[in-house]
């Protein structure tokens, strides 16, 4: 079992869902390596490395990569990663789920088989042709990555349930949930944070034009096929994409301020 951290502090760039699209990621990367802290500064992957994009096998070869480059590299479980550790076999889940057939069905996964030149909804030839160091990955991941002035999760919070109750199953990784809604659910990343969590809050799961900066919340799901991917350098609030320089948030006022 790989150890990844869950709890880190010190400046911060985080990386929105990435989805099979290695190239854009390879650019991000490019530019985090010419700043000038690179080495004193956390990576955090906010999830959903796979699926839907060209590459996915790339992109966990990437992350593999850097964990070994950067030390300071860290992920958070993404719905896409955990319905595929789940087929896969790699995470304990209630014999009632049936992860498998969602996965195949509804979470875009056809390219992630090509990607590792296997037959599409064929677990086994998948599993077979994996790196252990993927399946080491995927079965490692944290729900969450604390840090004295952020929480990073896949998806949010629970507006309605009080922060305590939800970090401590985010730090235990309840797998007697089927779904969990932090990693699952679309309904945390419109909603506000509990009024209790001392946090700002950054997520990505579910696609918005641009990062968007609310109150006590980021989102940074910007990725696709004619869309950058994105990373937001902290606590500096600054832009990295896979088309652009770097650029300041607050000076852009198409940037949602909530």
């Amino acid at each position: 079992m790989l150890t990844l951290a869950a709890r880190i502090h010190g400046p911060v760039a985080v990386i929105g869902d990435v989805h099979g699209h290695a190239d854009k990621l390879a650019a991000v990367l490019e530019t985090l390596r010419e700043t000038a802290d690179w080495q004193q500064r956390w990576l955090v992957f906010i999830g959903d490395l796979v699926d839907r994009g060209p590459d996915s096998k790339t992109v966990v070869d990437m992350v593999c990569d850097l964990l070994i480059e950067h030390p300071r590299t860290t992920v958070v479980a993404g719905n896409h990663e955990f319905a595929m550790s789940a087929s896969l076999g790699l995470i304990p889940i209630p014999q009632y789920s049936d992860w498998s057939a969602q996965w195949v069905r509804y979470y875009d996964a056809e390219p992630t088989f090509e990607s590792y030149s296997a037959n599409f909804a064929n677990f086994i030839e998948l599993a077979e042709r994996m790196p252990a160091k993927h399946t080491t990955l995927l079965e490692s991941l944290p729900w969450c990555v604390e840090h004295p002035q952020y929480l990073f999760v896949h998806a949010g919070l629970d507006t309605n349930v009080p922060f305590e109750t939800q970090i401590r199953i985010l730090r235990q990784k309840d797998f007697s949930l089927n779904r969990p809604l932090w990693l699952c659910d679309k309904i945390p990343v419109a909603a506000a944070v509990p009024a209790d969590c001392p946090f700002t809050v950054v997520s990505g799961h579910v696609h918005v034009p641009r990062v968007e900066f609310r109150r006590k919340r980021i989102l940074i799901d910007t990725v696709g096929p004619q869309c950058d991917l994105s990373c937001v350098l902290l606590p500096e609030k600054r832009i990295i994409t896979s088309g652009t320089e770097t650029v300041e948030a607050q000076s852009r006022s198409w940037w949602k301020i909530w």
